[in-house]
């Protein structure tokens, strides 16, 4: 694993329980209770640990088990703040939480322009524009409290989204007729068997969506959201910009085919078990 890797990585470890403070949340299929932004979670403990972390799905919480901080929390916690925690310093609370905020943000577009960096090989110019956006996001993710707090999310996403699609597209080639479905609403959609290789599903509603057997090679999956989709003998083996907390989110088996860099969700059943919506 690269340093990069290392970094973009949730290391609950070296963090001072962001996630279940910052973000607020509302009773729903994804979290059993209300929570305001700000307000530690019933359920976070002293030392900053999750005292329900095994069993968050039973306990109504499988919203917090795909959440995915891409290494921010650790990155606010020992470089932005120095180690200092909200807890120990709560004149500092207000700060942290919005530097989390962006940094998750940050963080994100940083994992998103690595994985770019290693589909696009030695394609130039292409590559000098994604080091270029590595580059200028380290520095935003370097930055102190205040500019953090300041910073225009939507300008730094803008040009680094742009250059991602590049990417998407050098590798992936035209879309196919009939496979784009960029921020489509397939929610629910019966789409089993269907060969959407090379699609476009960037920012797609597949929430629900059946999707078991079809054919997902390099298809763009950016953002795509795959909430109780059904997975199972899927191929994800070479689909583009999947992240963990996406497959977590979904619903597979061991037929699914995934990429060596991911892993099976824990909860997908294992073989000889029928998957829920499965054929």
């Amino acid at each position: 694993m690269t340093g990069t890797a290392r970094e973009l990585r949730a290391d609950c470890s070296r963090c001072a329980g962001l996630c279940c403070v910052a973000p607020a949340f509302a009773a729903s299929a994804d979290f059993s209770i209300d929570k305001k932004a700000g307000e530690p979670c019933p359920h976070l403990g002293r030392e900053f640990r999750c005292d329900i972390h095994e069993q968050l799905r039973p306990s109504g919480f499988p919203g917090c088990a795909v959440f995915d901080c891409f290494g921010a929390g650790q990155q606010v916690t020992q470089v932005t703040f120095g180690g200092r925690s909200w807890r120990d310093h709560p004149e500092l609370a207000a700060s942290m939480f919005a530097a989390f905020s962006s940094m998750r943000t940050i963080h994100e577009l940083r994992w998103h322009v690595d994985q770019a960096l290693a589909l696009a090989g030695d394609a130039q110019p292409l590559r000098l524009e994604l080091t270029a956006a590595a580059q200028t996001l380290r520095g935003h993710a370097a930055a102190g409290p205040a500019e953090l707090a300041t910073l225009d999310l939507d300008a730094v996403r803008g040009p680094v989204t742009a250059v991602l699609r590049r990417a998407s597209d050098l590798v992936r080639g035209p879309t196919p007729r009939g496979r784009d479905f960029s921020g489509a609403d397939l929610i629910g959609r019966d789409l089993a068997g269907r060969d959407l290789g090379r699609a476009s599903l960037r920012g797609a509603y597949l929430i629900g969506a059946n999707l078991t057997g079809t054919d997902l090679r390099l298809a763009d999956l950016t953002g795509a959201d795959l909430r109780g989709a059904q997975l199972a003998a899927a191929d994800l083996s070479s689909s583009l910009f999947l992240t963990q907390a996406q497959l977590d989110a979904a619903r597979g088996d061991l037929r699914t085919k995934l990429a060596p860099a991911l892993r099976r969700p824990a909860h997908w059943p294992s073989r000889g078990r029928r998957a829920a919506g499965g054929r």
